[in-house]
């Protein structure tokens, strides 16, 4: 099992003092050995909304980690355009030395596509012929699109990255569909635990499995990251208490983005949809609690590295290959940068 650490800050305050935390936090995870550092692409909220562009803030890590992979996770395609992505993750290869890597998500918040809106009805379809179109353009090849005259004009990447190939993954909030995409395409898979258990999960990566082999690759190397939020220290009972107010609230802010999306005329993540009347604010309060204590024992690693074992064995027999932990969900930098170190002792228990 590999580790990596993720961000996606409820920021309500300081950006600088989020930004900063961030780069203290890979660091510590670089020199502690980690796999990867993830930086997703939210916008226009303060719930992810500080990071709006995952390759400037994997750019900036790539000043201050030597070893780690810098990964979008994820990057909404359809709200670009393809050859400009292609060109901002060539140039954080060349600055990481060959470190950069991509979650290509279609994206789901309406009010996200005020950047792309034609893109929005069709945003799946999109964002996979976008992704085709990087992996060609990093190759080496040459698009013809139209110049500013209306005619055809071949483009090449410059500079052209370090790495031969992009590594690349799909984002899937629980759609077997994805799984299946991604195991055609020869990709790797982000996916998470949100309206989804581990006995389901099970289920969509063997689906995976069976098509990176029905397409040619060879099945055992698709990697399947998990996001997890993660809060580790030497005692269980102080990372439980340590993050039990910061995670409700975290969760709180989440709905709240939800809401809004859905207000704004589209679903909620994983194209579900809310209901319209209001929840009554002892309902919010109870569900809270039942969120968290599910995450808690079910969904998480909040614990000490002898109590989160046990959930490291089970991801593994689920055919989870490495976790993306969410480190800053609302914890004070000091007790996020406390939680790397025994985050690190697991990781190498059980790499």
């Amino acid at each position: 099992m590999r580790f990596g650490i993720m961000f996606f800050a409820s920021a309500t305050g300081d950006a600088h003092e989020t930004y900063r935390t961030m780069l203290d936090a890979a660091r510590l995870a670089d020199d502690g050995g980690l796999a990867a550092v993830w930086t997703p692409e939210r916008h226009f909220d303060t719930f992810g909304g500080v990071f709006p562009n995952p390759a400037l803030t994997s750019a900036a890590l790539a000043t201050v980690t030597s070893r780690m992979q810098l990964r979008a996770g994820s990057l909404i395609s359809p709200l670009h355009h393809t050859v400009r992505i292609a060109e901002d993750w060539s140039v954080v290869d060349n600055l990481s030395g060959g470190r950069a890597a991509v979650s290509f998500g279609a994206g789901w918040n309406t009010n996200d596509f005020v950047l792309g809106p034609d893109s929005y009805a069709d945003r799946r379809a999109v964002m996979l012929e976008q992704l085709d179109t990087v992996r060609s353009l990093w190759r080496g090849a040459a698009v013809e699109l139209p110049n500013g005259a209306g005619r055809p004009t071949a483009v090449r990447l410059h500079p052209r990255p370090v790495q031969p190939e992009l590594p690349v993954w799909l984002t899937s909030s629980g759609s077997v569909r994805t799984f299946a995409d991604a195991g055609a395409l020869g990709v790797n898979v982000l996916t998470h635990l949100i309206g989804q258990d581990l006995d389901q999960l099970a289920e969509k990566i063997d689906v995976y499995r069976k098509a990176r082999a029905e397409h040619g690759h060879r099945a055992e190397d698709g990697i399947v990251s998990l996001m997890l939020h993660t809060h580790l220290d030497e005692d269980a009972d102080t990372a439980v208490a340590r993050s039990r107010t910061p995670f409700r609230e975290y969760l709180r802010s989440a709905v709240g983005l939800e809401r809004q999306a859905a207000g704004g005329g589209g679903t909620i993540s994983g194209g579900l949809s809310l209901p319209d009347e209001d929840i009554p604010d002892d309902l919010i309060e109870e569900l809270l609690d039942v969120t968290y204590e599910r995450y808690l024992h079910q969904g998480s690693l909040i614990g000490s590295p002898d109590s989160c074992a046990a959930m490291v064995e089970r991801l593994t027999a689920t055919g989870v290959d490495e976790v993306a932990c969410l480190i800053d969900f609302g914890l004070p930098a000091e007790g996020i940068l406390a939680g790397i170190a025994p985050l690190c002792a697991l990781a190498a228990r059980h790499g």
